[in-house]
């Protein structure tokens, strides 16, 4: 299978999580019927790389270390906590010199200055950290799964999927823009509402709710993120006499390693 870079557009998703009665909760948007990728569907916030992302990833100043994470590691994180930022106003970021997550009325006060102009691309993120003097959170992100969109697809994703604890005091809401729709829920609902026919889902979230939803609380996610290799997962096409079958690695832990589609 080919895998080179100019084969599909790089991109990060955050799953956002936090505790509730009926287990972890993940934030999750509906996306525009006219988005160019998976429009209407519900699915984790994310999006592709921006250049700016690399910028912000190499200047220490901007972000936390993270043992082990190269510079393309931690241009994922930037990217995903960006995202985060965009589609459903949640920032993982601390001021320069503090060592708690932005409170909600410092966050209002940024989502009013800046979120609007950074989505419509006319202020860059890294002109943002630098002006509300912040520093990127990046260790609060949890490696979770590593997907490459498969071969013959029209538009191709290799996407890295983060784990992070949503900040109690701040507020998700989707961006009206790109997200038409958002809701908390657990990942056994999200499965159920798709199967009721009530939420689309493409293959790739539908698998990863699978995989979310066995935990019973997001300590317990994060903990399983941590001792667990991620498996790249490219899945293959195959025809079949009866239709199409997508083949991914059973190592991966996602239920199987065929699935009908």
């Amino acid at each position: 299978m080919s895998t080179s870079p100019e084969t599909f557009r790089q991109a990060a998703t955050v799953i956002l999580l936090r505790d509730a009665e009926e287990g972890p909760e993940i934030f999750m948007v509906v996306r525009h019927h006219q988005i160019d990728f998976a429009s209407g569907a519900l699915v984790f916030p994310g999006g592709s790389l921006d250049p700016d992302d690399r910028r912000i990833a190499e200047r220490a100043e901007w972000r936390v270390d993270v043992p082990g994470a190269d510079a393309a590691a931690m241009t994922f994180r930037v990217a995903a906590i960006r995202e985060a930022f965009e589609e459903c106003g949640v920032l993982l970021a601390r001021r320069a010199g503090a060592g708690s997550l932005l409170p909600a009325g410092e966050l209002a006060a940024i989502d009013k200055a800046h979120r609007q102009a950074l989505c419509a691309g006319t202020i860059s993120f890294a002109a943002i950290i630098d002006e509300e003097r912040l520093v990127l959170a990046t260790d609060l992100l949890e490696p979770f799964a590593h997907w490459i969109t498969p071969v013959g697809m029209p538009k191709r994703f290799d996407t890295h999927f983060f784990l992070a604890v949503a900040p109690e005091d701040q507020a998700a809401l989707h961006d009206g823009g790109e997200a038409v729709d958002s809701t908390w829920i657990t990942a056994s609902q999200a499965l159920s509402e798709a199967k009721a026919g009530r939420y689309t889902l493409v293959f790739a979230t539908e698998r990863n709710l699978y995989k979310l939803a066995p935990h019973g609380s997001a300590g317990e996610l994060l903990a399983a993120a941590r001792s667990s290799d991620i498996v790249t997962v490219q899945p293959e096409i195959v025809k079949t006499p009866t239709g199409r079958q997508l083949h991914i690695p059973a190592a991966a832990g996602y239920g199987g390693d065929v699935f009908e589609f």
